[in-house]
């Protein structure tokens, strides 16, 4: 049973991810692979619209990667033609570090009318503090916000080091730090990223594996005013966050900071 408490709040949901029809079933099994984790949905518009409406989602961050750079241009308008066909959503395009062309990526994602740029180190395999990557961040640095994946005990591609690295290399880079900045490598995160200016983080894929009094503890040195509520949908159903949500016993006001009102003051929405 769905808590009722969803009716007090707006709630954005500030991690989605969605693919075309013909391969989201596909893309969202790998996922599931990837992270040897049991899917909750699949990763269609229409399916994340029906999931957050469990709980009165009014608006969405949408976002997919390109693992190869043949794939950015494709992704980028399949992001913006989502976007027009359902206002809710707010889309983040794509680029990667071995991209022949990242200022043309940059520009298409600008001219598409798509709201910042989501990368996704370990997919993508490369080094989120690299040569290569350094570029995207050069570029996109006062123009457009960042949505970067974070974290995994498997892999380095994405460690808090490498993303303390991006905030002291582009300190006004607009940095959304997913994970609570640390997939599965939360105790790093909090030792390494609280504190920084221009950094902010979503709670999505942590609240499963973290304890109530975990999770509360870091959002609080982040600073309630730097966390967003995020699903990562399909990993996650929106009415299962939520009561992991609602089990850290934030007050109402900062519930409503971190369901809507930080994400509206970063994207500059009303």
């Amino acid at each position: 049973m769905i808590s009722e408490e969803y009716k007090k709040y707006e709630i954005i949901d500030a991690h989605a991810h969605i693919f075309p029809e013909k391969i989201a079933e596909n893309a969202t099994v790998n996922i599931g692979h990837f992270y040897e984790l049991p899917m909750t949905g699949c990763g269609m518009s229409n399916k994340l619209i029906e999931s957050g409406k469990k709980i009165g989602v009014s608006r969405y961050l949408v976002c997919s990667t390109a693992t190869s750079p043949r794939q950015i241009s494709s992704i980028n308008s399949f992001i913006a033609g989502e976007c027009k066909a359902h206002p809710e959503f707010y889309g983040f395009g794509t680029t990667h570090a071995d991209s022949d062309d990242i200022e043309a990526d940059i520009l298409q994602i600008e001219e598409l009318g798509l709201n910042g740029v989501k990368l996704h180190p370990d997919f993508q395999k490369f080094d989120a503090d690299s040569p290569e990557a350094f570029k995207i961040y050069e570029i996109i640095q006062g123009r457009l916000p960042l949505l970067i994946h974070c974290g995994d005990n498997r892999y380095d591609y994405s460690a808090p080091k490498r993303i303390r690295a991006i905030h002291d290399n582009f300190p006004r880079l607009q940095l959304l730090a997913a994970h609570l900045g640390g997939y599965q490598r939360w105790d790093e995160a909090e030792e390494i990223l609280a504190g920084l200016q221009n950094v902010r983080f979503d709670v999505s894929s942590s609240l499963a594996f973290l304890s109530p009094e975990k999770a509360t503890h870091m959002v609080r040195k982040y600073g309630v005013e730097n966390c967003f509520f995020g699903v990562d949908y399909p990993m996650w159903g929106h009415d299962e966050e939520f009561e992991r949500f609602l089990a850290l016993g934030f007050t109402e006001k900062e519930n409503q900071m971190i369901l809507a009102e930080n994400f509206k003051e970063f994207l500059k929405i009303r």
